[in-house]
């Protein structure tokens, strides 16, 4: 049973992540006041270089919010990836949010049919669901992704998207 108290609480941490995130995007889009800097035309700096041992092709990570300190039980991400670079297949066990910010993509839950991603979609993925994401064959794709309820312990990596199962999914 969920406790009412558990739940009012996680509301409350996931509005002030999402009210942090686009606080920032605001900020970086009345001249950058709040010292973020652009690259490649969007609005967070595009990080690192992700390991490819859970992605495929080309994808790079910037962490905004680490949560070392466990204060919001939430990490921030802006995720950058290449024409058809995706993710492994994963889970989260506290589940995870993905807010489109540029470009097109996929997502898709194992078993079911991948759902095409543009600017501005919103996908909430419950805990503990495998899944994939990533930019579609010929488009960047720019997400920032939240790991909520982190407490739970870190993202299971489960094995790459073949690109058989990605030409699957992305064929239209």
């Amino acid at each position: 049973m969920i406790c009412r108290k558990g739940v009012q609480e996680m509301k409350r941490i996931l509005t002030g992540t999402i009210i942090f995130a686009l606080s920032m995007m605001y900020m970086v889009s009345c001249g950058n006041q709040g010292g973020i800097t652009m690259d490649n035309n969007t609005v967070f700096a595009k990080g690192d270089k992700a390991s490819n041992s859970i992605f495929s092709n080309t994808v790079w990570v910037n962490m905004l919010v680490t949560d070392e300190e466990k204060a919001f039980d939430t990490q921030v991400y802006n995720v950058t990836f290449e024409p058809a670079a995706r993710t492994y297949w994963h889970s989260h066990p506290g589940g995870q949010i993905l807010l489109v910010t540029k470009g097109t993509g996929y997502y898709q839950e194992k078993g079911k049919p991948a759902r095409l991603l543009r600017e501005g979609d919103v996908v909430a993925i419950p805990k503990n669901t495998a899944h994939w994401h990533g930019a579609a064959p010929e488009s960047h794709l720019v997400h920032l992704g939240m790991s909520t309820q982190v407490h739970l312990g870190p993202a299971e990596w489960l094995g790459p998207v073949t690109d058989e199962q990605y030409r699957e999914a992305t064929a239209k």
